[in-house]
Order: structure tokens, then C-alpha cells, then sequence
């Protein structure tokens, strides 16, 4: 009996051990799966729905509404410090509300009108058809259209990255909404960047079985120093890339025209072009 009780006892004791051991070990999977779980969602790729993404102004005079037609985030990498700049889709100059809406709405000579939002400010960029002064103009966003605009930043219910090739494709021909991101860094300066835009064009070579986008304008910063203030650091520009880790960029800026070799005037044109290390991605708005 007594041999039988120090059995039945060590067989309690490893067995509750062993049953500890199980429960703890189904604990640490429980956990790593849960952890696990936390990382992905912590990675799940984000971005807007740009078909349904505007700032609407708060003027009494003119409470204009702007499509969202790209946005920047520039992050400094040594406060953790973020700013996020929504650049606006273009429209011409106008005589808003004149001439009792029957003719002559848009001024004779006439330019481009694109803002970019941002840390309360507005760069407003104005491209006539010679270079001028007014190209470029920062005023606080109270002074252009009202104070506290309300900004309707939609994100899509489903996002799917698009990792290969075949998906981009297939994504493509399906006519689903793509949105890119590229991320590109300078490390002397401590500066990052993030441009997400939605890819209205996108070539897809069956032959070569690659993809290369161009898309834009999106606003570019200038990460090589620190701006005062910083939105004075963005330049239009348009973007390409047809891998993971690189992308081009063809900049608007004052550019030559000549005639047999001799310049005759400047104008603003997307002409300057750079080259980065990026992280590029390609996100689908929906399943794939």
C-alpha cells in the first residue's frame, strides 16, 4: 500500500506537471499567436480611398472642396515627429462667382492653381505661362479658405498588397483601384518620407512580365536639409518605378526653351530628374 501511495503520489505530481507544463505551453503558443497576430496588424498596409478623399473649407465666401489627389508624410526620425501634407488636384484661375455665371469665368491669362495642406499652412503653387514670383506662395490655411477645414480621409475596407507580378496584372486588367507608396530616406539629416498616390497609370509587359507605374504630381520634399517652415521643402513632381526598391522622379522647375540653340524664355516644367532608394508598394483596394 504504501509503494502504491508513493507511486499514486509521484504519479500526481509529474502528471500535474506535466498537465502544468501543457497549459503553460499552451499558454506561450496562445500568446505567440496573439503577439503574432499584433505584429500583423501593426504591418497591415494602409492607405486612401482617393475617389472619395477631400478637404472641405470652411470660407464664407468660397467653402471650395478639393480632391485629395496625393499625400506626403515626412518624418523626422530622430523625435519620432510626424507631418502629413495632403496635395489637392489642380484647377485653373477663375473668376469665382463672377460675371453672374454666364461667361468669361476663367481669367485671360489664365495658370494652373494647386494647394498643398499641411501644419495649418497652404503652399499654393501657381504655374503661368512664363516664370513669375507667385509660383510659389505658403499662407496659413485660415487666410485662404477658413480656419479648420474639414478633412474627409476615406480608407478602403479592403486592402490587398500586391507582391508579384501576376497579381499586379491581374489586379490591372480587373480594373481595381491601385494606390503606391514609397518610402525614401536621408540618414545625414534624420529625415524620412512617405508619398502615397493613387496609380492612375499602370504598364503591364506580358513579354517581359513586368510592371512600371507613373503617376502624379505628388509632393516631393527635399530631405537633403531641414526647411523653415517644412512645407516649404515640397516640389511637384511625377514618380515611376517598376521594382521594390528604387524610384524616379521628374520634378517641375525652371526650365529653358530654346529655338535653334538659343534660349528665348523659362517656364515651369517637369524636367529635373532624380533617383532614389525607395521602398515601393503596390496596394489593390480590394481583393485580388
Amino acid at each position: 500500500m504504501e509503494n502504491f501511495m508513493r507511486s499514486r503520489r509521484n504519479f500526481l505530481q509529474k502528471g500535474a506537471f506535466a498537465a502544468t507544463s501543457v497549459l503553460m505551453a499552451g499558454k506561450i503558443s496562445a500568446r505567440n499567436v496573439s503577439d503574432s497576430r499584433i505584429r500583423t496588424e501593426e504591418v497591415k498596409p494602409s492607405c486612401l480611398d482617393y475617389g472619395r478623399s477631400f478637404i472641405c473649407n470652411t470660407g464664407q465666401y468660397n467653402a471650395v472642396r478639393l480632391w485629395i489627389e496625393s499625400r506626403t508624410t515626412i518624418i523626422d526620425t530622430t523625435t519620432g515627429k510626424s507631418i502629413e501634407y495632403l496635395q489637392c488636384g489642380s484647377c485653373k484661375s477663375e473668376d469665382t462667382f463672377g460675371a453672374n455665371g454666364t461667361k468669361h469665368l476663367f481669367f485671360e491669362d489664365n495658370y494652373d492653381f494647386l494647394p498643398i495642406f499641411g501644419d495649418d499652412q497652404v503652399l499654393v503653387f501657381r504655374r503661368h505661362v512664363d516664370i513669375r514670383d507667385s509660383y510659389r506662395i505658403i499662407r496659413s490655411t485660415a487666410k485662404m479658405w477658413g480656419s479648420n477645414p474639414m478633412i474627409r480621409k476615406v480608407n478602403p475596407p479592403v486592402i490587398t498588397e500586391l507582391a508579384t507580378w501576376e497579381q499586379m496584372r491581374d489586379a490591372t486588367a480587373a480594373g481595381i483601384p491601385i494606390v503606391t507608396t514609397t518610402e525614401i530616406e536621408n540618414t545625414d539629416t534624420g529625415l524620412k518620407a512617405i508619398i502615397e498616390c493613387p496609380c492612375k497609370t499602370m504598364n503591364i509587359s506580358h513579354v517581359k512580365k513586368m510592371y512600371q507605374t507613373d503617376n502624379g504630381p505628388v509632393a516631393l520634399p527635399d530631405l537633403s536639409k531641414r526647411y523653415d517652415p517644412q512645407i516649404s521643402s515640397l516640389s511637384l513632381a511625377f514618380i515611376a518605378f517598376n521594382k521594390a526598391d528604387a524610384a524616379d522622379f521628374v520634378v517641375e522647375a525652371p526650365t529653358p526653351v530654346k529655338v535653334n540653340g538659343n534660349e528665348v524664355i523659362k517656364v515651369h516644367h517637369y524636367s529635373r530628374l532624380l533617383s532614389f532608394p525607395a521602398k515601393n508598394k503596390v496596394l489593390a483596394l480590394g481583393k485580388v
